[in-house]
């Protein structure tokens, strides 16, 4: 073989590997993408440990601070339509509570049947961004509930809520639940007493702060390290850890015991691309796991759900846990949360809105 034909072969080899060597880059760096079609996957809770540790022995769960720490986003002020943060299914029926809403008390001259009620009921059932709602006194079995067709009610009580993320109700709000009522009472030829003004909206500014004072929204953004993920993949690892589609494009959920309550955990993601026709040509590099703790009740153990399920995703999508700013955030950073948040809903239960409750749904809402 002669020099030149020496050079060729190396100048080929070398241009051989140079090739070998972009493919493999270029699969490497090739979306990740699920493994069967969306319509077959079930979830599934098959390899799924009750829990992760936070990380090495002696360690515990992330750490609930009035500021927010490294990864936990702690959001006061946004209510939780806004984030787009909505139940799995079907709320609770709210019903009339003296400890989170003003009440009025109206009575007729006689027993009233529920068609002529429901014709004088108000159009709007909000004042402002605070839920009103009416109840009757069912004349057979003495139960208060929402009117129904074919009932007959001797009383009625017509309430609004004192407080929620919004704030609280303020003179203007209750002047205006205040009309809605009379203008009910006045159509049903009955007397209404109403509460005093400034009681109820010092109840109401009260109400509010301790709620502001002992509310908790964690959140923690999965990015990918490498190749970004399409749709169907992070659905994919979502259903193998036990999640579920929500009501909302762009959100999967980890769901309670009680289907009618806000889930445990929202994984959330671009709506936009959830939304694409194919969920495969849709890219995405980043999720984000919320949990917003006075909406779900301690038993269910929401925070160890949510600490899992960031572990466990941020193995199966080969990502890394960051916080609001892109900085990488270690679960080891978050120990101490669990005396904080024991200590939190310690409170709640004091005040009669233990976490998860219908009451506590409402205010933290």
């Amino acid at each position: 073989m002669t020099l030149t034909q020496g050079l060729l072969a190396l100048a080929a080899a070398v241009l051989l590997v140079l090739l070998a060597q972009g493919l493999w880059t270029s699969w490497r760096a090739r979306p990740r993408r699920a493994t069967q079609p969306q319509e077959r996957m079930e979830p599934s809770l098959s390899g799924v440990e009750p829990a992760v540790a936070a990380g090495p022995e002696g360690a515990q769960d992330p750490a609930l601070e009035p500021t927010p720490v490294a990864g936990v986003a702690h959001d006061h002020s946004v209510p939780a339509a806004e984030r787009g943060v909505r139940p799995a299914g079907l709320r609770r029926r709210a019903a009339i509570d003296p400890l989170i809403d003003a009440i009025a008390e109206i009575v007729p001259e006689a027993p009233l049947p529920a068609d002529s009620v429901l014709q004088a009921l108000p159009a709007s059932r909000r004042v402002g961004s605070k839920l009103m709602l009416l109840e009757g006194l069912n004349a057979e079995t003495g139960l208060w509930e929402p009117p129904v067709h074919g009932q007959r009610y001797s009383a009625f009580q017509a309430g609004v809520q004192l407080a929620n993320r919004a704030g609280p109700i303020n003179e203007i709000g209750y002047s205006e639940f205040v009309q809605k009522v009379q203008a009910f009472a006045d159509a049903v030829a009955a007397s209404v007493d109403f509460a005093d003004m400034s009681e109820v909206v010092g109840r109401a500014r009260e109400l509010d702060e301790f709620a502001h004072a002992h509310d908790a929204q964690l959140a923690v953004h999965l990015q990918a390290k490498g190749p970004y993920w399409t749709v169907g993949y992070l659905q994919q690892c979502a259903a193998r850890q036990g999640m579920v589609a929500g009501p909302i494009a762009g959100q999967w959920v980890l769901a309670g015991e009680d289907p009618e309550a806000p889930p445990l955990v929202v994984l959330s993601f671009d709506a936009q691309a959830a939304l694409a026709e194919d969920p495969d040509q849709s890219a995405l590099r980043r999720c984000t796991l919320s949990l917003d703790v006075p909406q779900s009740p301690e038993a269910a153990e929401p925070f160890s759900q949510w600490q899992r399920l960031a572990w466990a995703l941020s193995q199966d999508l080969d990502g890394v846990l960051v916080d609001d700013d892109g900085r990488p955030v270690a679960l080891q950073q978050f120990a101490g949360i669990h005396q904080d948040l024991q200590r939190l809903y310690e409170a709640l239960a004091a005040r009669d809105l233990p976490a998860g409750s219908p009451a506590a749904q409402r205010v933290f809402s």
